[in-house]
């Protein structure tokens, strides 16, 4: 994000700044299908003050990013062991959870209808695009490469704004991820999980996309993204 003002749509806000969608959550304001609008009409729909608002969200802009070291290799080492595994790790967990919601809750009206085929998508997504990473990118990064590298991170950041729409789909299916009264433990945990994997999931594209990838880009490179 290039710039955080009352201006940015909600939209872009959740999608770049981690822990933006959290508050939005608590705050009652919708991200997902009502979020092209400017953060001060969000605000003011929602009954509270743009000003107030923004300051919390840049708050968490000057947190973003201050638990990941900052030399190269120990960045990489930290990318994998604290996303890449532990997102595989989690969805293994959540879709066979959220088909379990939706087969036990189907008749409810705001059961998580889509949910799991949603998650099935996002884990396909993610495991391309982490084993590529893993596999091609993280190692050139490693051997110090620049001009072999451009094409491969203008590539993932594509792909990043892929998972942001998956991301959208999840939000949307899951309603906003507000639990019905009375909501069961299965339930109750599957939007707990789905909360921390999709805050997870932004904060770790937010690292690739603005400390790790722009040591590698050339001018050019980082303007074409």
């Amino acid at each position: 994000m290039q710039t955080l003002s009352l201006k940015t749509t909600v939209t872009t806000i959740a999608a770049e700044l981690p822990g933006a969608a959290e508050l939005f959550r608590r705050s009652a304001i919708n991200f997902c299908c009502a979020g092209d609008i400017p953060l001060r009409q969000a605000a003011e729909r929602a009954g509270l003050s743009p000003a107030e608002l923004l300051a919390e969200l840049e708050a968490l802009q000057r947190m973003a990013g201050l638990e990941a070291p900052q030399e190269t290799g120990p960045l990489i080492d930290h990318l994998l062991s604290r996303y890449h595994e532990t997102h595989r790790r989690e969805l293994a967990f959540l879709i066979p959870l959220a088909e379990k919601v939706e087969r036990v809750h189907g008749d409810h009206p705001v059961a998580p209808s889509g949910l799991a085929r949603a998650l099935v998508a996002l884990k396909a997504e993610l495991e391309d695009h982490m084993t590529s990473e893993e596999q091609i990118l993280f190692p050139l990064m490693r051997q110090g490469q620049n001009t072999r590298i451009s094409r491969p991170i203008m590539q993932m950041r594509h792909e990043h704004a892929d998972t942001v729409r998956l991301l959208q789909d999840i939000e949307h299916a899951a309603h906003g991820m507000a639990l019905p009264e009375g909501a069961c433990g299965s339930w109750t945990a599957l939007y707990t999980g789905l909360r921390k994997l999709t805050d997870d999931l932004v904060l770790h594209m937010h690292l690739e996309n603005t400390v790790l990838f722009p040591r590698f880009e050339t001018p050019e490179a980082a303007i074409g993204a």
